[in-house]
């Protein structure tokens, strides 16, 4: 009899010190549970007013583990874990910023950006292959005319090409340094003036025109007479001699008085003072209401293209262009800004200074243009702010220092009862 219950009191003090253990080990997940919540709520608070910046949230969850508690098959849980869980595809507030530089998304899009890996001899960053992702639009630009935000990652897009003036078809960081040469503007009209010499068979004209990338060409027209009145004046280049052709009749004083035309589709028209140019650089209008008969050749032409100016700074589109500004009054584009969406942005990457990298999870990145397949639209001049609830989060932290106290409570309490257990042993 003695023997069972000396047997008994030790199953008594065997359980008493698992539940004592159980119950230390469930505070201590408590504890470490509402320490990650502490960390989240510290970092949303932190950050509440960081550009870009997206609040997350705590997720608690129960661990069911081998417990001597358990019975009828049933387990009881004796733990908690907390994770992180992101919140990249909140939509911040968008708001005015006096950086005109600025840019905000409003939708699923983000930045593409990279980081610089170090600097070259001349001071130039160089930039990592590394591809980034970031809400963070607050960008400006730096001494060597990167555009970069206030985390450090350089913006990229399509740049127009210096040379050929067409947009480029890869992603790299936009620069537009103060040295940009300002493309010459697209002819649209070809103007004659001067004298034609009546006495002349044939006379020349030519002018530099440009295309809409810049790209010169010579237009080279030449004057033929018919009589005393009339003339032709036609592309010299043509060697079929319609195209391009206009018979040009002088009034009693020398001045044009008609032009009837046909351009390189055939079609005629007639007009008192001009003829429509068609093809190559492209279309264009040619004035000769300028033109008199005399008797001198003195005739000329040049075309409405504005060729030179000064870069003085550049501004941003709502449709993603980076303009180049002059001071002649003329902007133009040097670069274009995507956006790119991910199926699922939540399982992003989270990297330093509101950037993110693709994961598995997140579905691999889709560059679109601005405003296309939910990328959203782009404001100008503007930033999106934190997504943080500060009010919340403040009443959150405050929820979880009771739960942290109270756990600590638990393990005081256990501390009191293992020690109890322990002189009831000796």
């Amino acid at each position: 009899m003695l023997g069972h219950t000396t047997r008994s009191l030790f199953h008594v003090r065997e359980y008493a010190m698992s539940s004592i253990i159980n119950a230390v080990h469930t505070a201590v997940s408590g504890l470490n549970a509402q320490s990650h919540a502490f960390t989240d709520l510290s970092n949303n608070i932190a950050n509440s007013q960081t550009t870009g910046y997206k609040a997350s949230t705590t997720s608690f969850e129960d661990y069911v583990t081998n417990n001597e508690l358990a019975n009828d098959g049933e387990s009881l849980s004796d733990s908690v874990s907390a994770t992180t869980r992101q919140h990249t595809d909140n939509q911040g507030m968008v708001t005015t910023s006096t950086n005109s530089t600025a840019l905000a998304i409003s939708g699923n899009g983000f930045f593409n950006v990279v980081q610089a890996t170090g600097q070259s001899n001349d001071s130039t960053p160089v930039l990592g292959t590394q591809q980034y992702y970031t809400r963070n639009g607050d960008f400006s630009q730096d001494k060597n005319g990167y555009l970069v935000n206030t985390s450090g990652y350089y913006l990229e897009g399509y740049n127009v090409d210096a040379t050929s003036g067409t947009l480029g078809t890869s992603l790299s960081a936009i620069q537009v340094p103060s040295t940009i040469a300002f493309r010459p503007t697209e002819s649209t009209k070809l103007t004659a003036t001067g004298t034609l010499d009546s006495s002349s068979k044939t006379v020349d004209m030519s002018t530099t025109a440009y295309d809409s990338t810049g790209a010169a060409s010579t237009v080279d027209l030449t004057w033929t007479k018919v009589n005393d009145t009339t003339w032709t004046v036609k592309d010299a280049n043509d060697t079929t001699g319609t195209s391009n052709s206009a018979t040009v009749t002088f009034d009693s004083t020398g001045a044009v008085s008609s032009v009837t035309s046909q351009d390189s589709t055939g079609a005629s028209s007639t007009s008192s003072s001009s003829f429509n140019y068609t093809g190559s650089p492209q279309d264009m209008t040619v004035s000769l209401s300028g033109v008199t008969l005399g008797s001198a050749n003195t005739v000329s032409m040049t075309s409405d293209s504005v060729t030179s100016g000064t870069f003085s700074g550049i501004s941003m589109e709502t449709d993603g262009s980076v303009m180049a500004t002059f001071d002649n009054g003329y902007s133009q584009l040097v670069a274009k800004i995507p956006l790119t969406t991910f199926a699922d942005p939540n399982s992003l990457s989270a990297q330093n200074g509101q950037a993110y990298t693709a994961t598995s999870q997140s579905g691999s990145p889709q560059i679109n243009a601005v405003n296309t397949n939910g990328a959203g639209t782009l404001t100008t001049g503007s930033i999106e702010e934190s997504t943080t609830d500060l009010t919340g989060d403040l009443s959150k932290l405050i929820v979880a220092q009771q739960a942290y106290g109270a756990n600590t409570k638990v393990v005081s309490t256990a501390d009191q009862l293992l020690q109890t257990t322990l002189a009831m042993i000796q």
